[in-house]
């Protein structure tokens, strides 16, 4: 029997890391054959005669960093046969050539995901980017001129950004509306650059007051522009939403492929440790980096509902019925309570969601809502 499944690739090479960068990734030191050798053997591995890929995700780190040659090399271990419904790879504007768009799409990827972050040069230097808002502008046009279907990632709340900055960023996305665009607050996040920075006095962070705002008046650019806001971070003109993103929310299996990257398979989940020597050298040996996540049976049910309540479908009360009565009650008493709250509510077809005046405080309601 075949099964249907996403497929992530992780490339964890960056040009230099970005101050805000969590993500495994690390800058380019090496050649990368043996790297793309070692993905290779994973691949063929792990996707079997009865995979059939429905989706496939390139991400990392910075993609759009290997040679072409190697991109090409790497894509002839996924089967041809598969009528994919997305083929995403993620890039970075100062990347982006025709030569290199031209390349891709010869090589079956339809949509790119590029890394703008921000219009503004000042706020590009401080965040760690290496590209320009002119060098952004520029890929935008050309991915416009390829046809592709594309997507741009920006962040709000950046380092002593000001509401009247970030209207400049959302008037200038105006200018492309481009078919999908992921916004994300910036998150400090802990053994970055720019954590450190805020500890040691280098950076303003914007209030919670301005943060607000630049998220008020991004949804109404969206609702204005046409767009659908169907998760928390993301929004798309009708039918451009992100297939293989979806498929993380929506419980779909997938298989990830790289140092860093994460599977899941229906029920479980696992993962590759985040070393890229070690996993080229375990592959050498013919042998699979994989370890399993044993998450208990609560972990997993908390896994089911904050990523089906960050979406505008919201939960489906029937992903949880293969859960302990015990464990599913326990569930149903915090949903109760938010709902009474108004911090949850039952739509039309009978899924739990998110009121949208709340999503920018849902991480407060997810931690209510856990068991």
């Amino acid at each position: 029997m075949q099964t249907s499944v996403g497929l992530y690739i992780h490339i964890p090479f960056c040009h230099s890391k970005c101050y805000y960068c969590d993500f495994y990734s690390r800058p380019l030191k090496e050649d990368t054959r043996g790297f793309v050798d070692a993905l290779s053997v994973e691949l063929s591995l792990r996707i079997t005669s009865e995979t059939r890929l429905r989706t496939v995700y390139i991400g990392g780190g910075t993609p759009s960093i290997l040679p072409l040659n190697q991109l090409e090399r790497l894509l002839q271990g996924i089967k041809k046969e598969n009528a994919l419904l997305e083929f995403t790879i993620e890039a970075n504007p100062e990347d982006v050539s025709r030569e290199w768009l031209e390349t891709v799409k010869r090589l079956g990827i339809d949509r790119v995901s590029m890394g703008v972050q921000t219009f503004d040069d000042a706020k590009l230097r401080v965040i760690g980017r290496r590209h320009t808002s002119t060098e952004a502008r520029r890929a935008i046009e050309a991915i416009i001129e390829s046809g592709l279907n594309y997507s741009i990632d920006l962040i709000y709340g950046l380092p002593g950004q000001s509401v009247k900055e970030w209207n400049d960023n959302l008037n200038i996305l105006g200018e492309y509306c481009p078919p999908h665009f992921s916004a994300y607050g910036l998150s400090y996040e802990p053994g970055t650059r720019l954590y450190a920075g805020l500890q040691a006095g280098r950076y303003i962070q914007c209030s919670e007051e301005d943060v607000l705002t630049m998220y008020e008046n991004l949804v109404e650019f969206a609702a204005k522009h046409g767009y659908e806001h169907y998760e928390i971070s993301n929004f798309s003109v009708p039918g451009k939403e992100s297939v293989h993103n979806s498929s993380y929310w929506d419980g779909i299996p997938y298989i990830g492929i790289g140092p860093g990257a994460h599977s899941f398979d229906g029920v479980n989940r696992f993962y590759n440790p985040a070393d890229s020597k070690g996993y080229v050298d375990k592959l050498k040996r013919g042998e699979l980096p994989l370890v399993m996540d044993a998450e208990t049976d609560e972990e997993r049910l908390n896994d089911i509902v904050i990523s089906s309540l960050r979406t505008r479908k919201g939960l489906d009360w029937s992903r949880i019925a293969g859960f302990d009565e015990r464990i599913a009650g326990r569930l149903r008493e915090n949903m109760t309570r938010e709902e009474r709250k108004g911090n949850l509510r039952v739509n039309s077809v009978g899924n739990y969601i998110i009121p949208h005046s709340k999503w920018l405080v849902s991480d407060d309601i997810f931690r209510n809502v856990m068991i």
